[in-house]
């Protein structure tokens, strides 16, 4: 069974398709997400409802992911994971004001190992989500 392990929502100051299309951007994301070395993504550019790529993040081994839901502006999903561990990444955008978007970001993990990983991965990674999302909020206003 699939349980949160990282759970983030906060507001950006852009509408919501401003803000989709900033975040669609993910071969940028290192600009905003020092975690990230770089992102590759296929097909190259921004993001689609067929993209697949790989996250390189510091200290990690690369984490490949593919897209598994698509609803542009409400959100994507992609999954991606470890050994033993399925972990999916969810965005969800939506509108909080005229020009004001509220985003969550949701990391679940399930499989035989998401026990015993998920303390550990939420903890390290809620810590660098936290450190992003105010680089984010400055970044998407770019």
């Amino acid at each position: 069974m699939a349980r949160v392990a990282v759970r983030r929502t906060f507001d950006v100051a852009v509408p919501r398709r401003v803000a989709w299309d900033r975040l669609a951007e993910i071969e940028r994301w290192p600009e905003w997400a020092p975690h990230f070395k770089s992102v590759e993504v296929t097909p190259p550019g921004t993001l689609g409802p067929s993209s697949s790529g790989v996250l390189h993040i510091r200290y990690l081994r690369p984490n490949r992911f593919r897209m598994t839901a698509w609803d542009p502006p409400s959100g994507w999903e992609w999954t991606g994971g470890l050994p033993g561990v399925h972990i999916c990444y969810d965005h969800r955008f939506e509108d909080a004001g005229e020009d004001l978007t509220t985003v969550t970001f949701e990391v679940t993990l399930e499989g035989p190992l998401a026990g015993v990983v998920r303390p550990v991965f939420s903890r390290i990674y809620g810590r660098l989500i936290d450190r992003a999302i105010p680089r984010l909020q400055r970044w998407i206003l770019t």
